[in-house]
């Protein structure tokens, strides 16, 4: 099968080569977000957790007492505080979250890990670590290699000091 992005970097190259570089590494990892996504949701599938699930659950689970302020969340999570809302609202609903004002501060909301969230997370874990994270065919110096080659790019783009 030919390669798309080889195909729009030649066509860039011809009308605007001083951006073909450029347009073709967004590009590429653009595909590469959407293939990994797509088999880290099929490794949660039987779980009933979408990435973004997965993650308040993960991110709660690493906490010692398994609860956080929602904002904070938010804020490590890397979303919009609405994603927060949405993604803990329906955990609740299943019974894997618990949402309550903090006793200290009734503005904050703290969400907050059951029993039965905390086992999904760890089955969940044990299931992408066993997948792979979908990258199960790359050496793990080459993974590396890989977030080490994005830092620049999230440098630049304002995602880190």
């Amino acid at each position: 099968m030919p390669d798309p992005i080889a195909e729009a970097h030649r066509q860039w190259s011809l009308r605007w080569p001083e951006h073909a570089d450029h347009m073709a590494a967004v590009t590429s990892v653009m595909r590469a977000q959407q293939l990994l996504l797509s088999r880290i949701e099929a490794v949660l599938k039987p779980y009933g957790l979408t990435f973004a699930a997965y993650e308040a659950l993960r991110l709660l689970a690493f906490t010692r007492t398994g609860t956080l302020p929602m904002g904070k969340m938010g804020m490590r999570l890397m979303v919009h505080p609405a994603s927060v809302t949405n993604v803990i609202g329906r955990l609740e609903r299943r019974g894997l979250v618990g949402r309550a004002p903090s006793p200290d501060d009734r503005r904050v909301v703290l969400a907050t890990l059951t029993p039965d969230g905390r086992d999904l997370a760890e089955k969940a874990t044990l299931a992408l670590n066993e997948s792979g994270f979908g990258v199960s065919g790359l050496p793990a110096a080459q993974a590396a290699e890989i977030t080490d080659s994005l830092r620049p790019l999230r440098l630049a783009a304002g995602d880190l000091d």
